[in-house]
């Protein structure tokens, strides 16, 4: 799935650029990206070269403003109970996703990485660009890697920069997406509760509670 307005209500780029003093035209130019108006990577350097300067100490300030979204810890650790294995792909920053990996025990992880040097952002993105196309490839390789067939995949996302990972899935969820991506997804979820696609995939109310159950033990 999509991190930014999927996994977690935020768009981290946002948080950062709130710490840098340049909040509005960082989120002007994501809307505008995310309505398809803009070519990602070209958004995405605009938009990092505004952090330039920043101290690599946000980072962690970062980490603790991420809010998950209602109900992504009970799709994951449902998902993780009935043997699912569960992954994000991210236009946003390693420096978030990792740590989210890490607390929410996911399989697999790949985002960005914002370049940090003698302890500050550069303004720049280092390796691989995680765009558009970047995201089903990583589907792809996330699912080779599992040995899943690409047919049972399931992608979840709310940005035109998800619509190839989305149309590359076995199952592509528009969540509260934009109305581009919702036209071009296989199915829509248009309700603030992310566990709300465990009721797509055929899973139970009963599996679910049994799940939140399990943890609780």
């Amino acid at each position: 799935m999509d991190v930014d307005s999927t996994l977690i209500q935020d768009e981290v780029i946002e948080l950062f650029a709130a710490h840098a003093g340049c909040e509005d035209e960082v989120a002007e130019v994501t809307a505008a990206a995310m309505r398809g108006e803009l070519d990602f990577e070209q958004s995405l350097h605009a938009r990092v070269a505004l952090l330039a300067g920043l101290d690599a100490s946000v980072v962690e300030k970062v980490r603790a403003e991420v809010r998950l979204t209602p109900g992504a810890r009970t799709l994951i650790r449902t998902l993780k109970r009935l043997g699912f294995q569960v992954g994000v792909v991210s236009g946003g920053f390693t420096q978030v996703t990792d740590d989210l990996r890490e607390r929410l025990g996911l399989d697999f992880a790949q985002a960005n990485t914002l370049e940090i040097v003698d302890g500050k952002l550069t303004g720049r993105v280092t390796g691989e660009i995680v765009d558009r196309a970047g995201k089903a490839r990583l589907l792809r390789r996330f699912a080779a890697e599992a040995g899943v067939p690409l047919s049972q995949t399931v992608a979840i996302g709310d940005g035109a920069n998800d619509l190839d990972m989305l149309n590359a899935a076995g199952l592509g969820v528009a969540f509260n997406a934009k109305p581009v991506v919702r036209e071009a997804a296989h199915t829509a979820v248009n309700v603030p509760f992310l566990d709300t696609v465990l009721y797509l995939l055929g899973i139970t109310r009963e599996e679910v509670e049994a799940a939140d159950t399990h943890d609780e033990e």
